[in-house]
């Protein structure tokens, strides 16, 4: 099959002779004119792979990574460089290209060990890796390590098929989703997943895949779409969002990081300037309708897009400039900058979000390598692959607990050998040593623990370590015991520890279904609904609370109505709008 799709591309070369003109230009993320004329007529990937059999489960970018992969284009030799010099510091590393001695000595005179380098001597069209690599996934969550890839929806036939070859290096299942009907056109820079069945995308995925596309890909509707996601990459809430209007390629890592499980980081512009009402406009649209993977609303968190240095935004002619463009590794993340007035306080930011990280700045927007004009940053010029035999540890911070009480954490821990052990190690911030606290089995995959949090307001640092049958160990987060999570320990009024602890509701407005979560509330609570005349509409009583409450509303309750929780805490009222 390999053999007869190369010939095909050879065939395609002496017909259409403008490819040799895309092979020598440096390819921008978008299309060019060229390939813009070429791809009504171009025959998109045929190659056939089933899905995997069984369950598998997509891994989150924060995860272990065994091996960073880029494409070597001569063009950016600093950029890639600096990329190099970090990742070989927390993993192995792939780099594409024809001239191994050169980048090897041109690696080597800058000061970079290869002994963690690799060369694939693979044809190339671009850079920009992201888009057009494969994904890992795992068999049961932790088991058999593959890589999963798409139709790259770019006329680029040797970067279309070069995930094959990478995973014929290192000898990984290889799957893939370019024969109908499972033919899907996707792009890396355009998705997103936290690793518990949640990804996010702009709605380009269903316009590059519906009918009439200029693919050639069979047509499909949105639950289509979603079922190929999930039997190749164990996707099962596909969040799309409507296209910003002055991103001219419609990725989502060019406004929007996911930092963990529950955490968005998303671009921030000026009121009213550029793709910000709209950035809005889709955040609001997330937080009213779908929730993270531990059933809370996701927590939002905003850093500026930086203008040019003459103040021109993506709206009046300046390039696409964020900071939400970065990549994961290991301990380390790569951060995409522009000049230092505005990276400080970025950098700074990031520091905070993630304490214990290396925060690794690289300029895309120098005059000699200006990546960024070409609509891309480091997240697109890169990509990864997770390491064989994961230890997944996935749990929830405490953000906040009232002094003197008991918190209960809890975490899920895996490994295809079993857990032998797991601890939560603690202190107070500004102490140097911590407390380890033993975690038991509680079911499943499921450890937990009661911690007893001290009576003064203070602020505890903690994070998780778990230890496999077969010895490996694991932290969380992956920076321990550098990094850590906080949790704010205080005196809590009433109407704080209420506010704080029962969540809003989503989704908000609903057409009927409706969830709260009374975290850390405990004991039994009462939940009445009202309408907005007072009448009401229902009354329940929660047995030991501390958990997700999920209704389904009548039909007949339409408008605003208000659902009040009364327990030892006190009283308190959230508004819902039900359709």
């Amino acid at each position: 099959m390999k053999n007869n799709f190369f010939t095909y591309l050879l065939v395609l070369t002496l017909s259409f002779s403008s490819l040799s003109l895309i092979a020598q230009e440096v390819l921008p993320k978008g299309f060019t004119e060229t390939e813009r004329q070429l791809i009504e007529d171009y025959q998109f990937s045929s190659r056939f792979t089933d899905p995997p059999e069984g369950p598998v489960r997509n891994m989150a970018e924060w995860e272990e990574v065994e091996y960073v992969v880029i494409t070597w284009e001569p063009s950016f030799p600093n950029i890639l460089r600096q990329i190099v010099a970090a990742a070989v510091e927390e993993c192995k590393v792939i780099i594409t290209t024809q001239n191994e001695t050169s980048v090897a000595n041109y690696l080597s005179s800058n000061g970079i060990d290869l002994t963690n380098v690799s060369f694939l001597d693979e044809n190339w069209n671009s850079i920009w890796i992201r888009d057009y690599f494969a994904n890992t996934i795992y068999s049961d969550d932790v088991g058999e390590l593959g890589l999963v890839d798409w139709i790259y929806n770019r006329p680029r036939p040797f970067d279309d098929v070069m995930p094959e070859a990478h995973a014929a290096m290192l000898g990984i299942p290889f799957y893939s989703t370019t024969t109908a009907p499972n033919d899907l056109v996707n792009t890396g820079g355009n998705y997103m997943s936290d690793g518990l069945g949640n990804a996010f995308a702009s709605e380009l995925i269903l316009e590059e895949n519906a009918a009439g596309n200029p693919y050639g890909v069979t047509p499909k509707n949105e639950a289509e779409v979603d079922a190929i996601m999930e039997a190749y990459l164990g996707i099962t809430n596909y969040i799309k969002m409507t296209p910003l209007p002055y991103d001219v390629i419609n990725h989502i890592d060019m406004h929007m990081k996911l930092l963990d499980e529950e955490t968005l980081l998303v671009s921030r512009y000026p009121d009213g300037v550029a793709d910000g009402p709209q950035i809005e406009e889709n955040i609001n649209y997330v937080l009213n309708n779908f929730q993270s993977a531990f059933g809370t609303p996701y927590k939002i968190k905003r850093i500026d897009a930086p203008p040019s240095s003459g103040g021109l935004y993506p709206d009046n002619g300046g390039y696409y400039r964020n900071y939400t463009n970065a990549l994961f590794i290991n301990k380390t993340v790569l951060l995409p900058l522009y000049r230092p007035e505005v990276d400080g306080p970025a950098i700074a930011q990031w520091e905070e979000m993630l304490p214990g990280y290396n925060i690794v700045g690289i300029d895309v927007d120098n005059p000699g390598e200006n990546l960024i004009s070409l609509v891309g940053a480091i997240h697109c010029i890169t990509h990864t692959i997770g390491v064989e035999n994961p230890l997944w540890i996935v749990h929830q911070p405490v953000t906040e607990a009232a002094g003197g009480s008991s918190v209960q954490l809890d975490a899920m821990i895996k490994h295809n050998s079993g857990i032998s052990s797991a601890s939560v190690y603690w202190r107070e911030e500004g102490q140097s040593s911590y407390t380890e606290v033993p975690m038991s089995l509680d079911s499943g995959d499921n450890w937990t623990v009661n911690l007893t949090v001290p009576n003064d307001n203070v602020v505890l640092e903690y994070y998780i370590e778990a230890e496999a049958v077969s010895g490996k160990v694991q932290v969380r987060p992956i920076v321990a015991p550098e990094g850590y999570w906080q949790m704010e320990v205080g005196q809590l009024s009433v109407d704080e520890f209420a506010e704080n602890n029962i969540s809003l509701p989503y989704p908000n407005p609903t057409q009927g279904e409706l969830n709260f979560n009374l975290n850390q509330i405990q004991g039994n609570v009462t939940m009445t609904m009202t309408n907005m005349l007072g009448q009401q509409l229902m009354q329940q009583q929660i047995q030991n609370a501390n958990g997700v409450v999920s209704l389904q509303l009548n039909d007949a309750w339409n408008g605003i109505l208000l659902v009040t929780f009364e327990g030892d805490f006190g009283k308190i009222t959230r508004k819902v709008l039900k359709h």
